[in-house]
């Protein structure tokens, strides 16, 4: 499973990957983090508004800085869809 955290680098954007990274770890999950910041692959994944978080390519929020819980909530689901 890959996550992605997308934006330029803002605070929002650390404080997403920041969540990112502790519900990762609560899970201990083996899970990739990448951050994207270019623009343009930003764009081309249909992302308007920044930060927003992807797991394995799907977008799943943008615009808002979800909390760790709520991280652990997507990774559960996604898992039990057969995410990687």
């Amino acid at each position: 499973m890959k996550i992605q955290i997308l934006g330029s680098g803002c605070p929002k954007c650390k404080a997403l990957e920041a969540n990112a990274r502790q519900a990762v770890a609560e899970l201990g999950m083996d899970v990739e983090i990448e951050k994207v910041t270019s623009t343009d692959e930003i764009m081309e994944m249909g992302v308007m508004m920044t930060p927003a978080i992807a797991i394995d390519g799907d977008v799943k929020n943008s615009g808002s800085i979800l909390s760790s819980e709520k991280i652990i909530d997507l990774i559960r689901a996604e898992a039990g869809r057969g995410g990687k």
